[in-house]
């Protein structure tokens, strides 16, 4: 009678699963979850940990870097250029922050809402057990003894006997698996609070980082005022400067002469063709024009200069835009240009976008109107983060406003 006891509570689990059946199948994953699925759930938690522990790491030291800056200073020139590859990295960096922040945000979307499916169908477990056990109370065992003396054979006491035990090992496994998702909605709750903890880590790095930047601008920007006030009546600075900006014309120069000679090459002139229309905005996150094309009192000099170029200041890393179709003949850098990419639009008319902290495109690139060549920077000689945009026709320098608006 015992045995018969024991084996019919479970029968029982055939009434609870009949009634609840449709509560486990409307979500599939209820029936999936695996070991696999939980390791893999713990996996993610762990890589999550070590992505916390790389973003605490991995910080630049500002101090470190402006020490040996100094330390290995032997001109002006070779202050610049080492400080440009800092600044490109250090902005490198804050891309892949920046980057990081978007992905973590769409995992913890997904992750929120793989949380709450997991939530619901441990509730639906929750309350379907509450069920089983109440029918079971409420039943006892008239139910089993009904069912077992209903037989009308031997054989058939036997298959029902079997029916039981099947229903049984049912149970066991009903009871099994909502035992693992209880342990999984554990963990993915642990999952989600190890992800935002990620995402508020790269937040704070991509912060830190930005600090670390602007720190490093400055100290540029100090060093490069103060070797010029330093020159007793800036003579020297001065004609360092033209000395300098007579060595970035003759690196243009020199462009277009080879690109003069590769057309010479090309049978009949069949080379590209300028058709006359305007220009794109090359920087469309631009807040303001910082120095227009002409003569200007210089920011640094203090003296009367021709600005070749307009200025316009934008936060460093947003996108710089081939203004024209065209072939890009350069993508270099340069102490005074700083990273900086030429186009050729055909006709002798060239594009020059100089201070990158970041080039997309290289030599030989066929670029089209509106396509991103470059993230805006400080690079080279200047003084914040800004695009200087020249326009050049037949080797000289022109007003880029009459290509940029009507």
């Amino acid at each position: 009678m015992k045995r018969w006891k024991r084996v019919f509570c479970v029968v029982l689990a055939l009434v609870f699963v009949s009634g609840v059946a449709s509560r486990y199948q409307t979500t599939a994953f209820a029936s999936e979850l695996t070991n696999d699925s939980i390791k893999q759930m713990e996996a993610e938690i762990d890589k999550a940990k070590e992505q916390k522990k790389a973003l605490q790491s991995g910080l630049t030291d500002v101090k470190e870097l402006k020490k040996e800056l100094e330390e290995s200073r032997t001109s002006l020139s070779n202050y610049v250029a080492q400080m440009d590859a800092n600044l490109v990295a250090v902005q490198t960096k804050i891309d892949e922050l920046k980057t990081l922040i978007t992905e973590k945000e769409g995992e913890i979307a997904e992750k929120t809402q793989e949380l709450e499916e997991a939530i619901e169908v441990q509730q639906n477990q929750y309350n379907a057990m509450k069920s089983r056990i109440k029918f079971m109370y409420e039943k006892g065992d008239n139910l089993s003894l009904e069912l077992i003396f209903s037989s009308k054979s031997f054989g058939e006491m036997l298959n029902k006997a079997e029916y039981i035990e099947s229903l049984s090992a049912y149970d066991r496994k009903m009871l099994d698996e909502y035992v693992e998702y209880a342990e999984y909605v554990a963990l993915c709750k642990e999952g989600l609070e190890e992800e935002k903890g990620v995402l508020d880590e790269a937040k704070a790095a991509a912060q830190a980082e930005e600090d670390a930047l602007n720190e490093l601008i400055t100290a540029k920007e100090q060093e490069i005022s103060q070797v010029s006030t330093d020159i007793a009546s800036k003579e020297q600075a001065i004609k360092d400067y033209e000395a300098e900006i007579a060595a970035e014309n003759e690196t243009i120069k020199a462009l277009e002469a080879a690109v003069a000679e590769e057309r010479k090459k090309l049978a009949a002139e069949q080379g590209r063709k300028y058709d006359g229309g305007m220009f794109t905005w090359p920087a469309p996150s631009y807040t303001r024009i910082s120095d227009d094309y002409g003569y200007r009192i210089h920011p640094t000099l203090g003296v009367q200069q021709f600005h070749n170029g307009v200025d316009m200041a934008a936060p460093g890393g947003s996108p710089i835009l081939a203004a024209y179709d065209g072939k890009v003949v350069a993508a270099d850098y340069n102490s005074t240009m700083g990273n900086y990419i030429m186009i050729d639009h055909g006709d002798n008319l060239y594009t020059i976008y100089m201070h990158a902290s970041a080039l997309y495109v290289s030599k030989g690139t066929e670029v089209s109107k509106g396509d991103k060549i470059a993230a805006v920077g400080t690079t080279g000689r200047s003084t914040g983060n800004h695009l200087h945009f020249s326009v050049r026709l037949n080797g000289s320098y022109v007003n880029p406003w009459s290509y940029l608006k009507s």
